[in-house]
């Protein structure tokens, strides 16, 4: 759902063909239907729920033993809870680590050396403008995602000269249900909340341009630009204040 159905749609426009991986097996029986029909590329599904420690395994499984070769992988799949860190629950706390960030590494570390061998392809990492530093009321997403930019930092580097490239897009406020199943309201955001395809136009032509990192809109990019004139803990007040959660 979200900003995978985006890139997915996006991705199948273009000709590409898919293995989709979410634990709603219903939901991606549906799509995959939509967009073999619709575009006449190959659809997989593959069933997995990414808070389980082995599913990044299984999914790698799954591609050989079908002959699958993936040329990209996109690392989507977020989790979130808004509200004070002291107050998250513990299972919620682990649930959110292992998919923001477990799974994330371990699809990189399963997936890479293929690319790699292959001398093409790639990863594109789903960021947040929000890992650029701590977010009050966000902690624990906001830490997530910073892990995920300076691991695709890392990465890019690591694999660069190998015709390989790893990207992290960096996002701000995305219109697609996601707040409201983090439990964050979204009339207090102070900042534009944009489409999910704005994200996915941006993160395809800064990959196929071997960037870094990408900001999908020029706001974002200012907001990260300007964090080099101001204090960090400035910057950290100002996320807090932009995101409307920390109650005074």
């Amino acid at each position: 759902m979200g900003i995978g159905e985006a890139f997915a749609r996006e991705y199948a426009r273009r000709g590409n063909d898919l293995v989709l991986v979410a634990r709603s097996e219903d939901r991606l029986l549906v799509l995959a239907r939509e967009l073999r029909s619709r575009y006449g590329i190959s659809v997989q599904v593959c069933t997995e729920d990414l808070s389980d420690a082995a599913s990044p395994e299984r999914i790698y499984e799954h591609c050989r033993s079908n002959g699958i070769v993936i040329d990209i992988l996109v690392n989507c799949a977020g989790l979130s809870r808004a509200g004070e860190f002291r107050e998250m629950p513990l299972e919620k706390l682990e649930e959110i680590v292992a998919v923001n960030m477990l799974a994330s590494a371990r699809l990189a570390r399963l997936f890479l050396p293929d690319m790699n061998a292959a001398g093409s392809g790639g990863i594109i990492n789903v960021a947040s403008l929000g890992g650029m530093q701590g977010v009050p009321g966000l902690a624990l997403y906001s830490a997530t995602k910073s892990f995920m930019i300076t691991l695709s930092e890392a990465l890019h580097m690591e694999v660069k000269n190998h015709g390989v490239n790893v990207l992290a897009v960096c996002p701000g406020f995305i219109d697609t249900g996601f707040l409201e199943r983090t439990g964050h309201d979204a009339s207090v955001i102070r900042l534009p909340v944009y489409s999910a395809d704005k994200v996915v136009r941006a993160a395809i032509k800064g990959f196929e341009k071997n960037r870094i990192r990408v900001f999908p809109t020029l706001l974002d990019a200012l907001l990260a630009f300007s964090q080099r004139f101001v204090s960090r803990k400035v910057a950290i007040m100002l996320s807090g204040y932009f995101a409307g959660i920390v109650k005074r």
